[in-house]
């Protein structure tokens, strides 16, 4: 899809959620080839007709370059030709260009003490100074004293409830032999571990093995549409194959056990502030052990003493599965630029988006037992973001093949668990 297509739907979006009729849309959008029944039926799951035109808008971005005028068809189809007319005005207006801060010049005055020879004394200097009205307000750094060492109520989430909140593990290991997707050996470890950390950090936790992506779906549905008014907090973690996916805010897929991809993205909207009420404010915490890609990372050399290499033994194994280049006559799924991000969510990728993740048989993933480990032993003293930290260093040192988590943040606070 070109780009002012994509932009004209991004500027009519919130007039299409507001008056799209989604119902007359299925058959058609079905007919045309721009989605499967499956992609239907999962739309249909989003919500109320807002949140399905809502989903639609943002999945139609990824559907290549007939998707917008085949939209525009069945618009006037199913008469909603008005709407047609606003995405073609939209998609003809030129973009806003956007606006610069006020910088006035300011004077500078060089002192003629330490100067070098060849600089004139008292030499004026306009130097660009961003207005005064334009710059951000930071907040006031607290008073030293002894409310230093307490954690300050709006800068840190509180974390009274008991249980703090619910904790969804979802590990797939086995894959149906038509998905053409490997056993996951090592990946029951990863569960083991988690579940015990996070039960020891006062949350209930509901495992479940081996299911279909739309399975996964419900699960997912299932808990973001609970009560969680009396909790303090929400994580799902999810043990599976990766890939990369087109995508708007979050990169990156997980597959079910049918080797059906599942975005990221998606699963976090479930939870965003308009999906899940009771989770408003709050932090939702996502945990993903799946390859953001295929690449294999070799690393760079570095002057320091660095680990000794392990070796690569028949044990390694990635959660990779190949992202395949399209050919000429296939459009190219489109990786669009990020919009306002729901707050109070922060998404642990085991790698960086593009490259493998590793997973040892016998021990498993080096994502998982390295952050199960600094859990452990930080848990009690140290935010996540920090703790997130000591798992990247810890990971990024490991092996010929290298490999570094990260993390997409949008917490507005820092999160620090419950130890009991």
């Amino acid at each position: 899809m070109e780009e002012r297509q994509r932009r004209a739907l991004r500027r009519g979006r919130a007039r299409l959620v507001a008056a799209l009729r989604v119902e007359p849309l299925w058959e058609p959008l079905e007919q045309r080839g721009l989605f499967t029944r499956p992609m239907l039926e999962e739309l249909q799951s989003a919500g109320s007709r807002g949140e399905q035109a809502r989903q639609l808008i943002i999945d139609l971005e990824t559907r290549g370059k007939q998707a917008f005028p085949a939209f525009l068809s069945i618009l006037r189809d199913t008469g909603q030709g008005h709407l047609a007319e606003m995405l073609i005005q939209e998609c003809e207006s030129r973009p806003v260009p956007p606006q610069l801060p006020d910088l006035r010049p300011v004077e500078l005055e060089l002192q003629e003490a330490n100067q070098p020879k060849n600089v004139i004394p008292h030499e004026r200097l306009s130097v660009p100074v961003q207005a005064e009205s334009e710059r951000p307000r930071m907040p006031p750094v607290p008073a030293r004293g002894s409310a230093v060492d307490k954690r300050s109520r709006d800068q840190d989430y509180e974390m009274k409830a008991d249980p703090c909140g619910h904790c969804l593990i979802l590990n797939n290991v086995n894959f149906c032999r038509d998905s053409g997707l490997s056993t996951r050996e090592g990946s029951d470890i990863d569960c083991e571990k988690l579940e015990r950390r996070f039960k020891a950090l006062c949350f209930t936790v509901l495992t479940r093995r081996d299911l279909k992506a739309q399975e996964m779906v419900l699960e997912l549905l299932k808990l973001s549409r609970q009560d969680h008014s009396a909790l303090d907090c929400c994580i799902v973690v999810i043990l599976s194959h990766g890939c990369q996916t087109s995508h708007i805010q979050f990169p990156g897929g997980v597959y079910g056990t049918d080797g059906k991809p599942i975005p990221i993205e998606k699963i976090v909207n479930y939870f965003n502030g308009s999906s899940c009420p009771s989770l408003r404010g709050k932090p939702k915490l996502f945990f993903i052990q799946a390859c953001g890609g295929e690449q294999r990372d070799q690393g760079f050399v570095v002057d320091c003493d660095s680990p000794k290499e392990e070796a690569l033994g028949d044990s390694l194994e990635s959660d990779a599965i190949p992202f395949r280049v399209p050919s000429d006559n296939v459009d190219e799924p489109d990786a669009i630029a990020s919009l306002p991000t729901p707050s109070d969510i922060l998404v642990s990728y085991s790698t960086f988006p593009g490259f493998v993740s590793w997973r040892e048989k016998s021990s498993g993933s080096w994502y998982v037992e390295t952050l199960d480990s600094v859990l452990e032993q930080y848990a009690h003293s140290e935010d996540l973001l920090s703790m997130l930290v000591r798992v990247a260093h810890a990971v990024s040192a490991r092996g010929r093949y290298k490999q570094i988590p990260g993390c997409f943040n949008f917490l507005r606070k820092k999160f620090f668990f419950v130890c009991r």
